[in-house]
């Protein structure tokens, strides 16, 4: 039984992914900073700890033959974009990259999967909503519109140096906006999709949603499923990355709120506020995912949030009966 440890498994992709590759018949370690919120993981061992430590990287990456590496100081817009949070941004997702990276080759880790972003790639590709430039190589020059996009760019430098110097075997995924159920909903740290579903089920009939600027920027979702089949068939090919895993749907944010509403049944009004936006288009371009793969999500965004919605509205309902 091949023994496989999840950084981050405490979040919402990490605690899906511990979950799936349970099913496929690994022994899992997860480690995290705290236990997954609204789940309880069937990870063969839990360890509560922080990447930033060298001791504790020692300590899970022991006897372990395969990484996966979505550890990060993250979060949706309103995290990512005010600038507040760039200093702990950079230094405590580079810093578990490091540790990672090093401490892994040091004790014979065979391969690291790493969970980059889209936020890596320019933003004068993406200035345009209707028509944003997001293939693999369309990364350089650099130019990411924030600080987490700088750090993610970095860390898929490093891995890629890990797996020159070292031949430490290394697969690399740029995911476009993951979302589904059991996410982060609330707080300031939530994406776009937990965000829109949250205000909609928040919001009485005839009210309205509050959206940052004048939602006409474009984005795609990708479900958490979608996101996992891509991941591991990118980790059982031979193929390195980076590669894009996301949706090639895309959307404004006008009417990702217009599909909420509509699987909510609710008839509300937008009322478009001040607020950090981003990049005005981004869409994932999944032409090197099929060529190299020979696969690529399938999933509409409509579906997905047909999944989602309803256990973001049954949050919304247990935090207003407890008030």
């Amino acid at each position: 039984m091949k023994k496989v440890l999840v950084c981050g498994a405490g979040g919402f992709i990490g605690g899906h992914l511990v979950k799936r590759l349970k099913d496929e018949g690994f022994w899992v370690r997860g480690v995290d900073l705290k236990e997954h919120e609204f789940s309880t993981l069937p990870a063969d061992e839990f360890i509560i700890g922080d990447l930033r430590d060298p001791r504790v990287c020692e300590k899970v990456l022991q006897d372990i033959e395969e990484v996966y590496q979505l550890a990060a100081d993250m979060g949706g817009a309103g995290y990512i974009f005010t600038g507040d949070n760039d200093a702990n941004v950079m230094h405590n997702s580079a810093t578990i990259n490091l540790n990672i990276a090093d401490i892994g080759h040091k004790l014979g880790v065979k391969k690291v999967f790493y969970s980059s972003s889209a936020c890596m790639y320019p933003e004068y590709n993406q200035l345009d909503p209707d028509n944003p430039k997001c293939s693999e190589e369309s990364a350089y020059p650099a130019a990411p519109d924030s600080e987490y996009g700088w750090e993610k760019l970095f860390s898929e430098r490093l891995f890629l140096s890990y797996n020159r110097n070292f031949g430490m075997e290394v697969r690399i995924a740029r995911f476009h906006n993951i979302f589904g159920p059991q996410g982060t909903w609330t707080g300031g740290k939530e994406k776009a999709p937990a965000a829109m579903c949250r205000k909609v089920a928040e919001a009485e009939e005839g009210g309205d949603v509050e959206i940052w600027g004048d939602g006409l920027q474009t984005r795609s979702f990708l479900y958490i499923d979608e996101c996992l089949e891509g991941v591991r068939r990118l980790m059982e090919s031979d193929f390195t990355g980076p590669v894009n895993i996301g949706s090639e749907e895309m959307v404004t944010i006008n009417q990702l709120v217009e599909t909420v509403m509509e699987i909510a049944g609710k008839k509300l009004s937008k009322n478009h506020i001040e607020g950090p936006q981003g990049v005005r288009g981004r869409n994932s371009d999944n032409a090197l995912i099929k060529e190299k793969l020979g696969w690529e999500p399938t999933m509409t965004l409509k579906e997905g949030l047909e999944k989602t919605y309803p256990w973001i509205l049954e949050q919304v309902k247990a935090l207003v009966a407890k008030a």
